[in-house]
């Protein structure tokens, strides 16, 4: 008991405080944005917010657990890792129940969970073992890579779930140009991206993927169908005003014009009860994180680590980004859920855990620093 209490002391003098303090903040918020949301939505705001809490407490427990595991046990079983996140998605293509038209939630004693979320974890794992000993300055590592990548994003494909398909290319992308890959083949590969996107939209995508991307061109197009989420998601978000409307006083959630408020539209939320300040310092939040992931990456001198720190930074970046930017109309909609803030203990503790293994990459260097 007082070894694990030393290694507990001695980790946290050694970490990151900047970084836990902007996880902490952002968590917290998230959990009153909440309680808020769905207070309107269903009456079930303390519920909502409960829960939430309660996988907060186990996120942080899972983060602080991988921090003292450390980040080169977890590469060493990086391979096996990701052959068991394969075999959840290729379970979940199969098994899971059909949700709005997607199948991406699997249900064990009771226990829902969404293995798309942990298989990014697997995916930065796997893709920074795999480029940092075969580095891809050459075709053959290069495809090689691409076929890695190619497994997950095809089986979540299947369920269909575009949103997470899109994070698993950007953490891939990113990690890729981390890892030295000459800027031609990656030139090649988002151009061949771009030219096949009407093939992808006329005989892969559905109907309602398709409606999505019409609407974020013209959401008037279908005011009452699938642009009303846009609609009313801008009102909101406009609504705030410089200060906001006040805690729980935002009227777009509360009379229930917002849809699904404590998920895919909790900025929309945020937005309305904060105003344009209160996204200044959601936003000046989170540039801090990143910048803490991206310098804990720049100061490692293991190249694992500067690959997979940059796919952590990567998801990180991607999915505020698209979250923010599909409640103000400049992208479209995809659901995937603001780190943090949005209601969902499966999108919470994988991002724990991802920055639980970026914590124990700062640990180590620290305690090199300490030695020499």
């Amino acid at each position: 008991m007082k070894s694990l209490f030393d290694l507990l002391k001695k980790n946290f003098s050694l970490t990151d405080r900047i970084l836990f303090f902007c996880v902490l903040i952002l968590s917290l918020w998230g959990v009153f944005c909440i309680y808020s949301a769905a207070a309107g939505t269903s009456g079930r705001g303390f519920d909502f917010a409960l829960r939430q809490s309660a996988w907060l407490t186990f996120s942080l427990f899972s983060m602080i657990s991988i921090m003292l595991v450390g980040y080169k046990k977890l590469l060493e079983g990086a391979y096996p890792l990701f052959g068991l996140a394969l075999l959840l998605l290729l379970l979940t293509d199969f098994l899971a129940p059909k949700v709005n038209g997607a199948q991406s939630w699997l249900g064990f004693g009771g226990i829902r969970f969404q293995p798309s979320e942990f298989a990014k974890i697997s995916i930065i794992l796997v893709l920074s073992k795999f480029l940092s000993r075969y580095p891809p300055t050459d075709l053959k590592t290069f495809f090689a890579a691409l076929g890695i990548i190619a497994l997950p994003v095809f089986l979540v494909l299947i369920q269909p779930d575009a949103g997470s398909a899109l994070v698993y290319l950007v953490i891939s992308f990113i990690m890729l140009l981390a890892a030295g890959t000459p800027l031609k083949y990656l030139g090649t590969i988002v151009g061949l991206g771009v030219a096949a996107i009407p093939f992808l939209i006329i005989f892969v995508l559905k109907e309602y993927q398709r409606n999505r991307i019409l609407v974020f061109i013209d959401p008037m197009r279908d005011p009452l169908g699938a642009g009303y989420n846009v609609i009313q998601s801008r009102i909101a978000v406009g609504s705030g005003g410089l200060t906001g409307k006040g805690f729980m006083l935002g009227t777009q959630s509360k009379l229930k014009f917002l849809p699904e408020p404590h998920t895919d539209f909790i900025f929309s939320v945020f937005s309305e009860e904060f105003g344009f300040i209160g996204n200044l310092i959601l936003i000046f939040l989170f540039t801090v994180l990143l910048f803490r992931i991206i310098f804990i990456g720049i100061k490692s001198k293991d190249r694992n680590c500067k690959i997979l720190v940059s796919g952590v930074a990567g998801w990180l970046w991607f999915q505020m980004f698209e979250s923010m930017g599909m409640s103000i109309g400049i992208v479209p909609v995809t659901g995937l859920p603001l780190p943090f803030l949005s209601y969902g203990g499966s999108s919470l503790l994988s991002i724990f855990i991802t920055l639980g293994i970026v914590a124990s990459v700062y640990v180590d260097e620290a305690e090199n620093r300490r030695r020499f």
